[in-house]
C-alpha cells in the first residue's frame, strides 16, 4: 500500500495521508518517494542537498506552510541544491534569503564562468539534472537567483512568486541577480504563470557562455513583471524559444538600481548572444525606462503583435531609447530574416525601429508618439545629438543603419504598411544612414504624420 501511494503521489501530485512530516536535515537522507517537510520556519546554515542517485522524488511543504530561511551565517550556493538527480518535484515551499543582513556586493561573473559556479545565496540550484519541476512556491530576499538551472533537461516552473530579491554591485547597482536563470545548454523548459516583483536584476532569462551549448526548446508564457531594475525577459544564446503573452509594468525602476555604469540598459524583451528560430509574440509592457525590444543577435525569428506603452514624457525615461533595436554584437553574427509584424508602440524617446541587416519584414506595425525628446527642435535632459555623420538618427522614426557593433548595412528589407507618427514624423519618418540605399530596400505604403507627443493613449 505504501509503495502504491508513493507512485500515485509522483504521477498525480497527490499526497499520502500517512506520510509523516520530517525536518529538513532528516529529509535529505531520503532519495526516493514522497518527502513532506515539517511545518513552520526552518533556519538553515547550509544547503539541503540531493545528488545522484536521487530520483523519483517529491519534496513538498506542509499544508500548514513550510518556510526555509537562510540564517545570517548561511554558507552555500542555494537553500536547496539538486545535482545529477532525475525526476524531482518541489512544491508548496517558501524560500527566504538573507540579503538584508549579508547581501554581498559583487559584479556579474567573468564571461567564461557559469553563474552556478559564481553566485551564492540562491533559492534552488539544479545542475546536470533531468526532469525538474518547481510549482506553487515563493521566493523572497535572495541575494542570488530564486531558481538557477544549469545544464538541465526537462525543466518546468509554474505558479512561482519571486519578490524583493537580487543583490547589488560595489556601486550599488544591480548585478543581474534576483530572478530565474536557465543557463549552460538547458533544454526543454517551460516557465509559466509566474510573478516577479521588485527584482533588482533580470526577471526571467537564459544565458550561456559562447563555449557552452545553447539553451533550446523553451517557452516563457503568461508571466507577470512589476518594478524590475534590469530586463523583464532576456533570451540569451538560445534557439527555438517562444516568449508569449507576458505582461509587465515599470521596467527599469527604481532608477537607483539600474546598472548605468555597466551598460545594463533595461529592456522589456531582450536578446543576447546568438538567438535563432525564436518567437516574441503577444507580450505587453508599460512604462519602460529603456527599450521595448532588443534584437541583438536575433536571426530567423518572429516578433509579432507585441505592445509597449509609455504614457509619460521624455524626462520620465532618462534611459529611454529607440523602441525596437537590432544589433550584431555576437562574434561573426549577422542580422537576417526577422519578421517584425503588427507590433504596437506608443511612446518612445527616440524612434520606433533601428534596423540593420538583411531580408527583414517590417509590416503592419503602429508606432505613435515617437521622438518624445522632440529632436532636433527642443532642448531636453535627453540628448538629441548622436554623430555629425548621422545627424538625423535620433530624430527619425525608422532608421535604416549602416551597422551596429559590426558593419551590416540594411538591404533587401520589406518595409510596408506601417503607421508612424510623432514629433516631426512628417519630415523624418524613414531615414537612411549614409551608405544605405533606397533602391536596395522595398519601402512602400507607409503612413507618416506629425502629431503632438504629449497625448498618451492606446489602440
Amino acid at each position: 500500500m505504501r509503495l502504491a501511494c508513493l507512485g500515485l503521489a509522483l504521477l498525480l501530485g497527490v499526497a499520502c495521508r500517512h506520510q509523516v512530516a520530517v525536518l529538513p536535515d532528516v529529509a535529505v537522507q531520503q532519495n526516493r518517494g514522497l518527502v513532506r517537510l515539517a511545518p513552520g520556519v526552518h533556519v538553515l546554515d547550509r544547503p539541503l542537498r540531493w545528488a545522484y542517485p536521487a530520483a523519483e522524488l517529491l519534496i513538498e511543504g506542509a499544508p500548514e506552510g513550510t518556510l526555509l530561511r537562510a540564517s545570517p551565517r548561511f554558507r552555500g550556493r542555494a537553500l536547496i541544491e539538486l545535482v545529477g538527480v532525475r525526476r524531482v518535484r518541489l512544491r508548496h515551499i517558501k524560500f527566504e534569503g538573507n540579503r538584508q543582513t549579508v547581501g554581498p556586493l559583487a559584479a556579474p561573473p567573468p564571461a567564461e564562468t557559469p553563474f552556478a559556479e559564481y553566485v551564492v545565496g540562491n533559492g534552488i540550484l539544479a545542475e546536470f539534472s533531468d526532469d525538474i519541476e518547481v510549482t506553487d512556491s515563493s521566493f523572497s530576499e535572495l541575494t542570488g537567483f530564486a531558481i538557477l538551472a544549469r545544464s538541465c533537461r526537462h525543466v518546468r516552473i509554474e505558479r512561482v512568486r519571486v519578490v524583493r530579491s537580487g543583490s547589488r554591485n560595489a556601486t550599488g547597482r544591480n548585478n543581474t541577480t534576483g530572478g530565474i536563470l536557465l543557463e549552460e545548454g538547458t533544454e526543454d523548459f517551460v516557465v509559466r504563470d509566474c510573478h516577479f516583483e521588485e527584482v533588482a536584476g533580470n526577471g526571467l532569462w537564459t544565458h550561456s557562455r559562447l563555449a557552452a551549448g545553447k539553451n533550446r526548446y523553451g517557452l516563457f508564457e503568461n508571466n507577470r513583471f512589476f518594478r524590475l531594475g534590469r530586463d523583464a525577459i532576456q533570451v540569451g544564446h538560445a534557439e527555438y524559444v517562444t516568449v508569449r503573452a507576458n505582461r509587465g509594468r515599470y521596467i527599469g525602476y527604481p532608477f537607483a538600481v539600474v546598472d548605468v555604469e555597466g551598460g545594463g540598459i533595461p529592456v522589456a524583451l531582450d536578446t543576447a548572444g546568438q538567438v535563432r528560430y525564436s518567437r516574441y509574440e503577444e507580450n505587453q509592457f508599460e512604462e519602460i525606462n529603456g527599450k521595448c525590444i532588443d534584437l541583438d543577435g536575433f536571426v530567423d525569428g518572429w516578433v509579432e503583435r507585441n505592445r509597449c506603452i509609455n504614457n509619460g514624457q521624455a524626462d520620465d525615461y532618462p534611459l529611454g531609447q529607440f523602441a525596437i533595436v537590432l544589433n550584431n554584437s555576437h562574434r561573426g553574427g549577422r542580422s537576417e530574416r526577422v519578421r517584425i509584424v503588427e507590433n504596437w508602440i506608443d511612446g518612445a524617446n527616440y524612434g520606433g525601429l533601428f534596423l540593420l541587416g538583411r531580408q527583414h519584414w517590417v509590416i503592419g506595425n503602429t508606432w505613435r508618439r515617437l521622438n518624445l525628446a522632440g529632436c532636433p527642435d527642443k532642448a531636453s535632459v535627453v540628448p538629441c545629438h548622436y554623430s555629425p555623420h548621422e545627424p538625423w538618427l535620433l530624430a527619425s522614426g525608422l532608421y535604416l543603419a549602416w551597422g551596429g557593433a559590426q558593419p551590416d548595412p540594411a538591404q533587401g528589407n520589406r518595409i510596408e504598411k506601417n503607421r508612424i507618427s510623432g514629433h516631426r514624423m512628417d519630415r523624418h519618418c524613414i531615414v537612411l544612414a549614409p551608405g544605405v540605399s533606397w533602391e536596395q530596400n522595398l519601402i512602400r505604403d507607409n503612413v507618416c504624420e506629425h502629431t503632438p507627443s504629449h497625448v498618451p493613449g492606446g489602440p
